[in-house]
């Protein structure tokens, strides 16, 4: 058994993608190399993506059941959003971040931003921008200009960046203002702190509201400023925008009446705002079961959003993923087999040659009609317990020569039940 080559890029993400599968988890890239039967989707998110690019917008809603792939797809979204260079950050609804709470959401957005490799990048890309600014301002008065000069032309590049943003939230520009002469004085404490308001942090001392002349903290009418902002701050650190994933949108129904409501109306909101042109270079992804779009506790309720997103993609031969919709498409056994041999190219290249006289393709079919048998046909909720359980096997046929997995493997389909999570038991709802 020869060790990988971790210097290598693609083996070492290889290692990371059965790492992952190993726990259960979505690989955080890589996805592409064993993505099934999602090409159409794919192309027509990259397209919106596109679109975006060249100073649009736009909102596409993810629908599937339990298990589905939504979070596969979400994934599988943000990593072509980064190779297509934009930011990109994915939040959960939650008590934390609901819907109906702007403010909670935009700071979960903020401090969860991914870009260049780096996660938690806010305070990154605002360097970057602020950095961008001064690099014009050299490059147009000359390298000699004093230090004193370069921070004033500095921030009156700065206030014209974000003229149309300070008419309606002019604390935004003095808060940067002081952020940036902070860093300029070696003022940890301060720039931090503006980091930290810019973030959507409530609590943010009396200090920084002096100094930048501001009052009172950000609110739920402060957001959609620091939304219009934030793509200037990533445009001018060099990406092409923000893609944003809000998953499971679900949890919005467990909340009282008022507050769904007002979540959704929320969505509204965002989404006239997409339309009508307010928040250019924003791509948002959202999630949620068929429940959530068309339950009594979701959006068919609320009028105003189910007017505009509530054209559902019908099941049948020719989805259109380009409705506001996708309708995710149930797993199959056919599928999960081809999910099955791309793993198995992606083991050999993080641990070499897998052995094909023993993972088979007619071992593998065993593998995919014990899960289908074990679930009565349900195999579109049960990809991770399969493939926890692949990597499983080639992991054992690596390490052990006289290991033969169709000899010793167990095809009673009834003790899967140990290894699904309450979750995966309560949507099955079958008596073991």
């Amino acid at each position: 058994m020869q060790a990988p080559d971790i210097s290598d890029a693609s083996v070492l993400e290889s290692i990371g993608i059965i790492n992952a599968l190993r726990r259960g988890t979505v690989p955080a890239q890589g996805l592409g190399r064993f993505a099934v039967g999602l090409s159409t989707e794919e192309q027509v998110i990259g397209d919106q993506m596109d679109l975006v690019s060249k100073g649009g917008a736009d909102i596409k809603f993810i629908r599937g059941e339990y298990g589905s792939g939504k979070t596969f797809l979400i994934a599988r979204a943000l990593e072509i959003a980064r190779k297509k260079g934009f930011v990109t950050a994915h939040v959960a609804i939650s008590p934390v971040a609901p819907l109906h709470r702007l403010r909670s959401l935009y700071a979960q957005i903020a401090t969860s931003l991914h870009a260049g490799g780096e996660q938690q990048a806010f305070r990154s890309i605002i360097d970057a921008w602020l950095y961008g600014i001064e690099q014009r301002v050299s490059a147009r008065e000359g390298s000699s200009i004093p230090a004193e000069r370069l921070e004033e032309l500095t921030l009156q590049e700065v206030e014209y960046a974000l003229d149309d943003i300070s008419l309606l939230n002019a604390p935004i520009a003095a808060v940067i203002r002081t952020y940036y002469l902070a860093n300029n004085a070696a003022d940890f404490r301060t720039s931090q702190a503006a980091i930290g308001w810019l973030c959507g942090d409530p609590n943010i001392g009396r200090d920084l509201r002096q100094k930048a002349g501001i009052r009172g903290d950000i609110g739920d009418s402060s957001i959609f400023p620091l939304l219009e902002a934030l793509p200037v701050f990533v445009t001018g650190a060099g990406y092409q925008g923000c893609v944003v994933a809000i998953d499971e949108l679900e949890i919005t129904q467990t909340f009282p009446r008022n507050l769904r409501e007002r979540g959704f109306q929320n969505l509204v909101r965002i989404i006239d705002a997409i339309d009508g042109g307010l928040l250019p270079r924003w791509y948002l992804i959202c999630a949620g079961t068929p429940m959530l779009y068309d339950g009594p506790r979701g959006m068919r309720p609320v009028t105003p959003l189910y007017d505009r997103i509530g054209q559902t993609p019908k099941e049948g031969e020719f989805p259109n993923p380009r409705q506001p919709q996708i309708l995710l498409k149930p797993f199959s056994p056919d599928r999960l087999e081809e999910v099955a041999h791309r793993i198995a190219g992606v083991y050999e290249e993080a641990y070499g040659e897998v052995d094909r006289s023993r993972i088979s393709h007619r071992f593998i079919r065993t593998m995919v009609n014990r899960v289908s048998t074990a679930f009565g046909g349900r195999i579109d909720i049960i990809p991770r317990v399969f493939l926890k359980e692949f990597i499983d096997i080639l992991d054992k046929c690596d390490l052990y020569p006289d290991y033969d997995p169709m000899s010793v493997y167990q095809t009673d389909p009834f003790d899967l039940q140990e290894i699904l999570t309450d979750e995966e038991k309560a949507v099955m709802q079958i008596r073991f």
